[in-house]
């Protein structure tokens, strides 16, 4: 009986650890995601990187159907052979607000046909990013687009070689669409003139203007503007044919400008430069690359002066190549109170006594970048003890600065970042063997007699192993006995 009935409790214990085994099992096998919702899901999906977004899309339908809805920014290959699969894509992704096609220089890209169906299939697009693909032209593909395509705030062109193919301006289609371009930016394209109608149908609502080496006289495309007030807050120009009378242009159509960048523009002086500053007192950032085609007049100090005159709200400067003076800095100064990043590159007018100004008079500074310029040790000393309100210095290509000089700064001022680059730094016992002519003169009269001609970055390489190996074999001398 008790052999039994002891027989009858282990085979229940046994059915019992089997069937908890079978439980603990079946619900290893469960999909957990199947209780989250698709919200939650696509937030997760969200956090996730491309490539295992892409991955995670191959699941199954659920996550592909969540993915596809979820999914609002979409980058894309699109060369020609792109162009028959297009449709599937975007009707997959129609809830995409974000679009960006791009083509190597190597193939041939999607053509008209294919870029006048985005808008069917993506009603909500915002931006847009057309790269490289050279054989869409202005007279199907893109006024089609921009005419059908009534959402779109921000459209990129770069490198899109048949937009002039027709010599047509860009116009709008249909009288009825409004657009509303925010920001425009054009990069490596031909014949500005096309894109006179395009800003002028958009003018009360772009924000931003950035155009980077596009030919063109861009003189007479801002001029279109000039008879009406813009809400243009930002005008990037860069490699540009573009002087006095665009900057006219922009004083007297864009009251509101903040952002103004000014790089290599061929025929830019201080007079435009001074209209600028008489209209537009909101600028908050401004960034000039002086250059002048033929030796001729560029922005200068007088420009500056008028700027620090006129515009008190400015808080980013970055000056490449202006030349400078102390009554221009000490206007800046007592004007622009709330300046709090400063940069000055390439120019030989800065030196020792505009840093001591700049570190005695620029209370608000937090950020100050200098170089190319002729500075050394009373410079940085004087930063050190200066600009009470400063988080990071950054010194590049300024030879008159010694390692000690930078120690005693870091020292001093250690809350302060210092960024400086190795070829700027003059090693002490290279300096002092240099002048006290001790140990190895053969070397250093050898040294003063070779020229290297090369790029910047390449003669600071050059010159820091060459300083790195003196060092060593001087080294290599002295503990060789004679």
């Amino acid at each position: 009986m008790g052999q039994g009935s002891s027989s009858s409790c282990s085979n229940e214990i046994c059915k019992q650890t089997a069937d908890s085994h079978s439980i603990v099992i079946s619900k290893k096998h469960d999909d957990l995601t199947l209780s989250l919702p698709d919200e939650c899901l696509a937030t997760v999906f969200g956090n996730l990187g491309s490539h295992d977004r892409n991955s995670c899309s191959l699941v199954c339908k659920r996550w592909m159907v969540v993915d596809s809805k979820s999914r609002y920014r979409l980058v894309l290959l699109a060369p020609c052979e792109m162009s028959p699969s297009l449709p599937a894509l975007l009707s997959r992704f129609s809830s995409v607000s974000v679009l960006s096609l791009k083509c190597s220089r190597k193939l041939l890209s999607i053509d008209d046909h294919a870029l006048s169906r985005i808008p069917i299939f993506l009603a909500s697009l915002k931006k847009l990013k057309l790269k490289g693909c050279i054989d869409i032209s202005d007279d199907g593909g893109l006024n089609s687009l921009l005419t059908n395509c009534p959402s779109l705030q921000h459209l990129t062109l770069k490198r899109l070689r048949k937009l002039d193919a027709h010599n047509d301006a860009i116009v709008i289609g249909n009288k009825n669409s409004k657009v509303k371009l925010e920001r425009l930016c054009l990069k490596d394209l031909h014949n500005a003139r096309i894109f006179i109608p395009l800003l002028s149908v958009s003018v009360t609502t772009l924000k931003t203007l950035i155009v980077c080496r596009s030919s063109g006289n861009w003189d007479k495309v801002l001029q279109s503007l000039q008879a009406r007030i813009t809400s243009i807050s930002e005008i990037q120009m860069e490699n540009v044919q573009m002087g006095d009378a665009g900057l006219i242009a922009i004083s007297s159509s864009c009251p509101y400008l903040q952002v103004l960048q000014l790089s290599r523009t061929t025929d830019c002086t201080d007079d435009g430069l001074s209209a600028v500053a008489n209209s537009c007192k909101n600028l908050r950032k401004l960034h000039i690359d002086a250059w002048s085609r033929f030796g001729g007049r560029t922005i200068g100090d007088e420009g500056l002066l008028t700027i620090a005159n006129h515009c008190f709200r400015l808080q980013e400067l970055v000056l490449m190549g202006v030349p400078l003076s102390v009554s221009s800095l000490t206007v800046l100064a007592s004007n622009c109170r709330g300046l709090e990043r400063l940069a000055i590159c390439n120019t030989d007018s800065v030196g020792d006594p505009e840093m001591a100004l700049i570190a005695e008079k620029f209370y608000a500074l937090k950020k100050l970048c200098i170089k190319n310029c002729p500075i050394s040790e009373p410079g940085i000393e004087a930063i050190g003890s200066g600009c009470p309100n400063l988080v990071k210095l950054k010194v590049k290509r300024c030879r008159g600065i010694s390692q000690e000089s930078i120690k005693k700064l870091k020292m001093q001022r250690s809350w302060v970042v210092v960024s400086i680059d190795t070829g700027s730094i003059m090693f002490p016992r290279l300096a002092e063997e240099e002048e006290q002519g001790n140990n190895g003169s053969i070397i250093a009269s050898s040294t003063r007699t070779t020229h290297v001609f090369c790029s910047s970055k390449g003669a600071l390489f050059l010159r820091s192993r060459f300083e790195n190996a003196l060092q060593l074999g001087r080294g290599y001398l002295r503990r060789t006995p004679n």
